[in-house]
């Protein structure tokens, strides 16, 4: 059966802003069914690294937060640190870098909780049985609240071929311990003919697990916990996926995890495919969104959620003088391997976000089949 995805486009006119087309989609999804009264509520968000601005504004989060307030919850803001170094890799720094970008009790209108605590070691085991991950470990004040709600900003991403609400979800909401345990199959190699030894990798590796001689990088498998932070630093593509494989499985251990943080919980999902960046947003920058601001969308299934997503992404006309387009310059001399329709796997050739979706839905976190609604 097909799940009901809700979509508005971003068009808008003075008596129909973006926040009240928010808003409106929300409660025609059907937020208002879910009963927060006294309940607390977790909102799942990115903060965004410092110096990276492709983020959610804070401003489309304190709608949400509103909402849930009127509906007598109690909503907090919320993810996990880190694995890689980085400015949200503890909660003191977490904390600072989600003020700094705009999420704080005036603008957004509830309170920041870094989930895993300090040093992202307050964690909750939780048994599903998984194939890959059997007990995940989540961040405690997600495991501990009675509802769920992700609110995820879809955009690319190097290791598992997109960022949607499962991503969010999954990796978003393990603690430290539990994302290395999902990245530590996603170990990265080195072309070394397209090393040139800049040391970026050396340099930003938090793990002490790459280094450059004779200007060449080699990566040193004990110290590596498979965090992608290389990979996302390279310019020269040197530091890649270690195979196809390696993205399928993670992307299982991500979905895994993902059934984890919604296991017995009431959840809803809202995502942004806005600023649709080709990397994640835990890195310092962001580069140029690779197609037009497409709109906002909302489900109870996450999995049909970011189908609809990559769906719509896909058949969106691509924006000019981006990394998409330096693919596809660089493909052209590779038997016109641009001519693929895949967006993400044309930036990321290694990933397989198609794989993440089957065995999701395979684990009943929901469906890919879905029924697009618009909302004016």
């Amino acid at each position: 059966m097909a799940s009901k995805v809700f979509f508005t486009d971003l068009r808008a006119a003075e008596n129909s802003n973006l926040l009240q087309k928010l808003e409106r989609m929300v409660r025609r999804a059907g937020i208002e069914n879910i009963d927060v009264k006294d309940k607390f509520v977790a909102l799942k968000i990115h903060f965004g690294e410092m110096g990276n601005v492709a983020y959610i504004r804070p401003n489309f989060a304190a709608v949400i937060v509103r909402i849930i307030r009127e509906m007598g919850g109690k909503p907090f803001l919320t993810d996990c640190n880190t694995l890689y170094s980085g400015s949200r890799s503890n909660a003191v720094d977490h904390i600072h870098t989600a003020m700094v970008n705009g999420f704080n009790p005036i603008s957004a209108g509830c309170d920041v909780l870094i989930a895993d605590g300090l040093r992202g070691k307050d964690e909750r085991i939780i048994d599903i049985g998984g194939t890959y991950c059997p007990e995940p470990k989540i961040g405690a004040a997600i495991a501990e609240a009675d509802i769920v709600i992700s609110i995820s900003h879809f955009k690319g991403h190097e290791m598992a071929g997109f960022g949607g609400a499962l991503k969010n979800l999954g990796m978003g909401c393990g603690s430290v311990a539990g994302k290395q345990e999902m990245h530590s199959t996603a170990q990265p190699r080195v072309d070394t003919d397209r090393c040139i030894g800049c040391k970026a990798c050396e340099r930003n590796c938090a793990h002490d697990a790459i280094h450059v001689t004779d200007r060449k990088a080699t990566i040193n498998y004990d110290n590596c916990v498979g965090c992608g932070q290389c990979i996302a630093l390279c310019k020269q593509e040197a530091v890649v996926m270690g195979s196809t494989e390696s993205s399928e499985i993670l992307n299982y251990k991500i979905a895994e995890y993902a059934k984890a943080v919604l296991k017995d919980k009431p959840n809803f999902h809202i995502a942004f495919i806005m600023n649709v960046s080709p990397e994640c947003d835990c890195w310092a920058h962001n580069d140029a969104a690779i197609v037009p601001d497409i709109g906002m969308a909302a489900s109870f299934d996450p999995v049909a959620l970011d189908q609809a997503c990559a769906d719509l992404v896909n058949a969106a006309p691509a924006l000019q003088n981006n990394m998409l387009t330096d693919k596809d310059c660089d493909h052209e001399h590779h038997h016109h391997e641009h001519s693929d329709a895949d967006k993400f796997h044309r930036l990321h050739p290694d990933t397989n976000w198609q794989a993440g979706l089957r065995y999701a839905e395979e684990i009943g976190i929901g469906h890919r089949e879905y029924e697009l609604i618009k909302v004016k």
